[in-house]
Parts: structure tokens; C-alpha cells; sequence
């Protein structure tokens, strides 16, 4: 199976397609790395159109101008079970990207989360004397932290994302920048409640319940089927309609395969997500980036995860620097938004925790500590920020 959808040319005349100026890989693993790179990629050809992007990139990445040496979407797996299917696929990129640093010597690597993969390639760069920008560094805050010293030892830069992760790595120096949250740029609305109402069928005065089970078929095949079932106790005893926020990674055809659940009678809204949650008086959401996504919009929310018996046994083995699944919720320091964890997410219990987040009182406190999150996020812009580094970081190389 090639490691390109899109079946490439071989790999040496990809390589030789352009004669352009500087040229930089960038990393991005897994979706969320995807839709940051291709932000980060529009930045940098918009200061330097003469820059070759090339690297592991999504749809996003490509549509931004970055080559993809392997599709990001070939290599991305949830959790155990589902990485089995491609670890193949992820080995084989891995010598791929290996090869090139080796023998061409990019100007630049930029690596875009994805932990253990760009970790090891972090190494693989140092040692051929590549300089490497890490943006959205791995989660260390949360597991295996003595991650930070190779991390710090590897990366000529390190742009952080989050306001607590420059002391995590304060031994690296003004080598450390907190560039501010890329998702202030992107969680944004662009019509009025009603007319979000309106564009999905709602009556004008309707008070919503959103549901958002996940991006990958693991979370929605785990989540799906409870959250359904919450949603229609709540909106019927509380007078709301249910709308069910599509992933981009998803089709509807696979929400009904892999979810096994009677949606009758849901509104299922696909690329329209943030007006939808923006327009809810609360949601269910899967653990993950969307729960942030979620409290930038000041939605009230109830956070769920649940994977294999598995992958959350190792989970609960490997992460022990946090006490919240939900970034909101670790942002914050402290609870404000309900958490529900593998067997504890049932529909009854769902239920439980969603209602009195319907309270006027509840309700306010909450809307209130999800705005205060916003402030702790810096300020949009965080893709200019960083390609400004990185354009730096070549321009440093050069006159070295």
C-alpha cells in the first residue's frame, strides 16, 4: 500500500519538483496538527513564497501549499487496537522523512505535536544538523515527563501553546516562546442565533442540545449511542431540540455504521459546527480538542471519554501529571465543567450531569468561568508568531 493517497511520483523526483528557495519540512500526524500546519504553511509562504513546504500533511496542509511526502490521513490511528492497523504505514514514513534529513538536508523541520514520531525525528534532525522548531509541543504536563529534557536538548525552538508550558521548559531559555492558542483564530462565528436556527430548520425561539461524538470512528462507535440517548431524555424533559455536530472526518454513512444508533428525529449538521454550539444551550462533547473549542464559544459542555478496556488501562498507567481529561477543566485548575470517564459514560449518568447546567444560576457561573479561559490563551495570531520564528531560524542558519 503506498504511503501517499494520492500516489506521488518517487520519492527523488518529488524532491527535485521545484527549485525553489528555502526549503522546510513540517510534521503533522493526526488531524488537529493538520488544520495548525495549514495555518502555519499560508504564514509562511505569505512572508516567503519562494519557501518549499513539503512534509507528513493533511488536507488541510496540502490545500495550503505543503507537498506531502506521506498523507497524514495514511497514518493516523486512536489508541491501541486502531494504531495496529497502521504502524506499518507510520514505520515506513518515518524512513522515509529519515532519509531525507539524512542525505538533503532540509533548511528547516518543523514538527506539529504528534509525540513519540516527531519526537524521535527531532533526534534524527539534531544529529544531521538540521535545526528543528517544535510548535505544540508533545503533552508533557500531563505524562512522561522526562520527555522535556530531550525536547529541550533537540529543538532550536520550542513555540508553546499553552500559558503553563514556557515554565515547563524554562531551562530552554528564551529558546521557549508562548505564542498563544491557534484556536483563537480559528473558533470564531459568522451568523446570529437565529439565523443558525434557521439554516438548519429550528423554530425561531428553539433551545438547542449538541452533540459532538467524536472525529475518529473509535470515540463515536464508544460515544454515540450513550449521548443519543441523554440528549433525547434532556431535550424531552426540558423542552430542547437535538442537533448532532458532524466531524469533517467523518460522513454520515459511517456515523450510522459505526454509532449503531437510531438518529430519527436529529438534526445531523455538517461544516457548520461552531454556529451550532455557539447556538446551544449545552453539548456533549468527546474528549478532545473540541472541548476547548467548545468553552471558546462559551458553551456550557459535559465532557465524556471512553476507549478499550486497553488503551484506557495503559492510559490510566501512563498519565498521572493531571487530574481533568478536559482541557477546559485543566486550564482552569479546577472543575467547571462535568467530566465522565469509560464506564461512568452512560446515558443515565450523561443526564445526571447535563441538567443543572439548564439552571439559570449554574449556567451563568459557567458561561462566566469558559470566558475567563479565553484571557489565558494570549492572543490570536499564534501561526504568524510562529512562522516568524521559523523564517528567523533559517535566516539565523544562513549567516552562521
Amino acid at each position: 500500500m503506498p504511503l501517499n493517497a494520492e500516489a506521488p511520483p518517487p520519492l527523488d523526483e518529488r524532491l527535485k519538483e521545484t527549485a525553489r528557495g528555502h526549503r522546510i519540512m513540517i510534521v503533522a500526524g493526526e488531524a488537529s496538527g493538520d488544520l495548525h500546519g495549514g495555518d502555519l504553511a499560508r504564514e509562511i509562504l505569505a512572508r516567503d513564497p519562494s519557501c518549499d513546504l513539503f512534509g507528513i500533511a493533511g488536507e488541510k496542509m496540502r490545500a495550503a501549499g505543503v507537498r506531502a511526502i506521506v498523507a497524514t490521513e495514511d497514518i493516523h490511528g486512536l489508541g491501541l487496537l486502531e494504531l495496529a492497523s497502521t504502524i506499518g504505514r507510520t514505520i515506513g514514513a518515518f524512513r522515509a522523512l529519515r532519509r531525507i534529513i539524512r542525505r538533503d538536508k532540509p533548511d528547516l523541520v518543523i514538527l506539529i505535536d504528534y509525540a513519540e514520531f516527531n519526537l524521535i525525528l527531532s533526534g534524527t534532525a539534531r544529529r544531521a544538523g538540521v535545526p528543528v522548531l517544535y510548535y505544540i509541543t508533545p503533552q508533557v504536563w500531563a505524562w512522561r515527563r522526562g520527555r522535556i529534557d530531550k525536547l529541550v536538548d533537540r529543538a532550536g525552538r520550542l513555540a508553546v501553546v499553552l500559558p503553563f508550558e514556557a515554565e515547563l521548559f524554562h531551562s530552554a531559555g528564551e529558546r521557549v516562546s508562548f505564542v498563544g492558542h491557534p484556536l483563537l483564530d480559528r473558533v470564531t462565528t459568522v451568523q446570529s442565533r437565529e439565523e443558525t436556527l434557521k439554516r438548519h430548520g429550528f423554530p425561531p425561539r428553539a433551545r438547542i442540545i449538541s452533540i459532538l461524538p467524536g472525529s475518529r470512528r473509535a470515540e463515536v462507535r464508544y460515544l454515540l449511542n450513550p449521548m443519543v440517548k441523554a440528549a433525547r431524555i434532556v431535550a424531552r424533559d426540558h423542552g430542547l431540540e437535538i442537533a448532532l455536530a458532524l466531524a469533517p472526518t467523518l460522513t454520515q454513512a459511517e456515523l450510522a455504521e459505526v454509532g449503531r444508533t437510531d438518529l430519527a428525529g436529529i438534526r445531523i449538521v455538517e461544516s457548520d459546527t461552531y454556529n451550532v454550539v455557539a447556538a446551544s444551550e449545552l453539548a456533549l462533547v468527546a474528549s478532545g480538542t473540541a472541548t476547548l473549542e467548545t468553552a471558546l464559544l462559551g458553551c456550557p459542555e459535559v465532557i465524556a471519554y471512553k476507549a478499550s478496556p486497553l488503551t484506557y488501562i495503559l492510559g490510566r498507567m501512563l498519565v498521572t501529571g493531571v487530574d481533568f481529561i478536559g482541557m477546559p477543566n485543566i486550564l482552569a485548575g479546577r472543575q467547571i465543567v462535568p467530566e465522565l470517564i469509560q464506564g461512568d459514560v452512560t446515558a443515565e449518568k450523561l443526564v445526571r450531569a447535563a441538567e443543572p447546567l439548564l439552571s439559570d444560576t449554574i449556567r451563568v457561573e459557567t458561561v462566566a468561568a469558559l470566558n475567563a479561559l479565553r484571557e489565558k490563551l494570549g492572543s490570536p495570531g499564534a501561526a504568524g508568531r510562529v512562522a516568524a520564528i521559523a523564517l528567523e531560524m533559517i535566516g539565523s542558519k544562513m549567516t552562521a
